[in-house]
């Protein structure tokens, strides 16, 4: 009887008992393949393949994750500050996601902002959708795009380099940077501008203009035809 009203034994005892708790919880846990909750309270979850493989990541704005190439996370270039999701393909590599974002600021202008992609292959987004405020402006638009052959991680990697370099310097480096890695275009913009307009945009793969039928805000519907300069080469109005 001793024994058992040892402090040192009572610890010990403890300790064993609790272990033996958190083992039964967890094994339990691993076993329950279908489970019901009335509510769930996360900051974070995870879906992930057998393997290990990342598939899908819903987050708050806090934990939400950064770039992901062949199963390996990487700092984000310019960090997301957005609750949403994240869309990893089979490889382990970002595909697209969805976040949103809004708040009044102390000095009472309003940021909303609401943005779905899809990307290319182990590439940034190739169609968008996007909508929001920043303050008084608001838009929305759907945009279709395409990217250069070469994977966006030398894009990371180019901007973790020339962020470095002073600031009269780092216009120098993108423009040697994409010499040799040719390729990305803006090349359909359908949407509303904050002045009201709304507008579809035909672009060449520089990502120029070249047919723009657009409603300005007083009603007037304008169709244009532009050149390689951004010159308008012949305009179609209502009047004419």
């Amino acid at each position: 009887m001793k024994t058992l009203s040892d402090p040192r034994f009572l610890v010990i005892y403890s300790a064993v008992v609790t272990i033996a708790f958190a083992v039964t919880l967890l094994c339990g846990f691993a076993t329950t393949r279908n489970a019901t909750f009335d509510i769930l309270t996360v900051h974070r979850i995870d879906f992930v393949e057998p393997d290990g493989t990342p598939r899908l990541i819903i987050s708050n704005r806090e934990s939400f994750p950064g770039a992901y190439t062949r199963k390996k996370e990487y700092p984000r270039p310019d960090r997301r500050d957005a609750a949403g999701m994240l869309f990893v393909n089979d490889d382990g590599s970002e595909m697209g996601g969805l976040i949103f974002s809004g708040l009044k600021e102390k000095d009472g202008t309003i940021q909303n902002h609401a943005h779905l992609s899809f990307d290319q292959y182990e590439q940034d987004q190739i169609f968008a959708i996007d909508s929001g405020r920043e303050d008084q402006e608001t838009f929305s638009a759907i945009r279709i795009g395409e990217r250069g052959d070469y994977p966006i991680q030398e894009a990371y990697d180019a901007k973790l380099r020339i962020d470095k370099l002073p600031k009269e310097q780092q216009e120098k480096e993108w423009k040697k940077f994409f010499a040799t890695h040719s390729g990305d275009a803006n090349r359909i913009y359908l949407g509303r501008s904050p002045d009201k307009s709304a507008s579809l945009r035909i672009k060449d793969s520089d990502g120029r203009d070249r047919l723009v039928l657009r409603v300005n805000a007083d009603g007037v519907a304008v169709v244009q035809f532009l050149d390689g300069n951004g010159k308008v080469t012949n305009e179609i109005t209502a009047a004419k």
